[in-house]
């Protein structure tokens, strides 16, 4: 035995005492900032909500609708997604195209 002091917090819940290389793990930085991207602004977290409710409700679905948010739209040249959540036009546009392909079905 050595002559160290060990406290309650040092042993484990079996009466084990830890490994000494689980005791010298670097300590993790708490509130760090995970997010490396922009975030949505409140406009634009409101027309993709809009726009995406308004794909499963009218295309049939979930898989329907994320098939069509995100897959590129050759009529309108680009995502439908980042282009609802791009600009008050793009949201309109891509209103247009799901009212247009619900009408088809």
């Amino acid at each position: 035995m050595t002559d160290t002091p060990i406290s309650t917090q040092d042993i484990q819940a079996d009466g084990e005492q830890p490994a000494a290389e689980t005791n010298n793990r670097p300590k993790r930085k708490q509130f760090v900032n995970r997010y490396k991207s922009p975030r949505l602004s409140a406009e634009e977290a409101d027309r993709q909500g809009r726009v995406t409710l308004m794909a499963f409700r009218m295309l049939g679905g979930r898989d329907q609708a994320m098939d069509f948010l995100n897959t590129h739209d050759p009529v309108l040249d680009g995502r439908p997604l980042d282009l609802a959540v791009a600009s008050a036009a793009g949201f309109e546009a891509v209103e247009q195209a799901i009212a247009g392909r619900a009408a088809q079905n």
